[in-house]
């Protein structure tokens, strides 16, 4: 099978994603099927050159949605060459570009909305929803509906779907997620932290790993992190993953009012070795977001052996919970509060068993190899519609 995914960029930066169809292509290639991109960078960025998968680069483009007059020629052109088409995420041009390209032909799309669809948005940015409304009926809303499916990595994601837009229709099908345990010498990555950031040396390090953004509750941590600090002078809290909207700046400044400043350790965006290293080295895995569709690093933390705290906002809370390979709360102050004491509660046998379970839980749900095959199997169910 041949396969083509169409996304707004390959930065890394840009979040999980990119990284999940990295690896599913990967496995997917090991299987004996091809996958490409059709992306809208621009072909002289660093990212596209290092892709490990071919990419298509659309741009350069001009704007944040991803406007590129080329692209629907091309598609059009090359569609015959493919199975199927991929798209990741909504709100862009990679998305209704597709629609444009593919609607009415014999070469079946599918969609990953990656948690864009959440009811949180509404909420949070009104006025962001309303200016999606304006082209909702006329551009996302006709991608969904025609897509063959629309692919969806929880059941939590795809109910909390059904609640942004009144006029939603489309064919749902949940399918696993998931990335490549890490690889590499644990020793060695441990080493790397501590070489790299000395001042972790013999703490006990709460990691959040993400990007730095409002909506994963990088505030609300600080603030619980200060009320808990005082417990035990050796707890750090590291925050690892890109500032994209200049929020850490207020971050810091937040630590310094409430005395912890150099409690914090800022590690900017740390990928490889580094990552797999802190993941290790941490004592929990902290992530208290207001909206999480699925939580590349949530995953990772566990292949780690890792436990995660995490609030119910993540939508694979409900399989941490059961699993007990971690911790949920709710999504402020006094749920993050609350992860922060309960774990620091356990006993380090219980602690053990739950480090014990999260590989587990790594290894029976989200393992890359599992979410590969979930997806080829998927678009093969769906390469003819009903009837044909």
């Amino acid at each position: 099978m041949r396969l083509l995914r169409s996304i707004r960029s390959v930065n890394p930066a840009d979040g999980g994603p990119i990284e999940g169809i990295k690896q599913v292509a990967r496995v997917h290639a090991a299987a004996g099927h091809e996958t490409e991109l059709v992306s809208f960078d621009s072909p002289d960025d660093a990212w596209v050159r290092e892709c490990p998968v071919k990419v298509h680069a659309m741009g350069p483009v001009r704007s944040g949605y991803g406007y590129s007059a080329k692209f629907v020629p091309w598609l059009a052109a090359h569609r015959a060459e493919y199975n199927a088409v991929i798209v990741s995420g909504l709100w862009q041009y990679s998305g209704f570009g597709v629609w444009r390209a593919l609607c009415g032909t014999d070469t079946p799309y599918f969609v990953f909305p990656h948690g864009m669809l959440d009811p949180w948005f509404k909420r949070a940015y009104p006025l962001k929803h309303l200016k999606k409304w304006l082209y909702w009926p006329w551009a996302d809303y006709r991608m969904l509906r025609d897509a063959r499916a629309v692919l969806f990595t929880s059941e939590e994601e795809c109910r909390a779907a059904r609640e942004s837009f009144w006029l939603y229709r489309c064919n749902e099908v949940v399918v696993n997620y998931g990335i490549a345990a890490p690889t590499g010498d644990v020793d060695s990555q441990k080493l790397s932290v501590l070489q790299r950031f000395p001042e972790l040396a013999g703490k006990r390090a709460f990691v959040f790993l993400s990007r730095i953004h409002e909506k994963k509750g990088c505030d609300l941590l600080i603030r619980a992190f200060a009320k808990i600090a005082r417990s035990d002078d050796s707890l750090r809290l590291v925050f690892a993953g890109p500032d994209q909207t200049g929020w850490a700046a207020s971050l810091r400044a937040l630590g310094e009012s409430l005395g912890i400043a150099d409690r914090i350790v800022w590690t900017g965006m740390i990928s490889g070795d580094l990552k797999w290293g802190m993941l290790h080295l941490a004592e929990a895995f902290v992530l208290p977001s207001h909206q999480e569709n699925f939580g590349i690093a949530v995953a990772e933390a566990l292949a780690c052996g890792t436990p995660v705290l995490i609030s119910n906002k993540v939508n694979i809370w409900r399989e941490i919970e059961q699993d007990r390979a971690g911790l949920v709360d709710e999504d402020d102050e006094p749920g993050t509060v609350r992860l922060l004491q309960r774990w620091l509660a356990l006993s380090n046998d219980e602690k053990d068993a739950m480090r014990k379970t999260a590989r587990q839980t790594f290894r029976a749900r989200f393992e890359v190899t599992r979410a590969a095959e979930a997806l080829i199997g998927t678009i093969a169910r769906h390469l003819k519609r009903p009837g044909e």
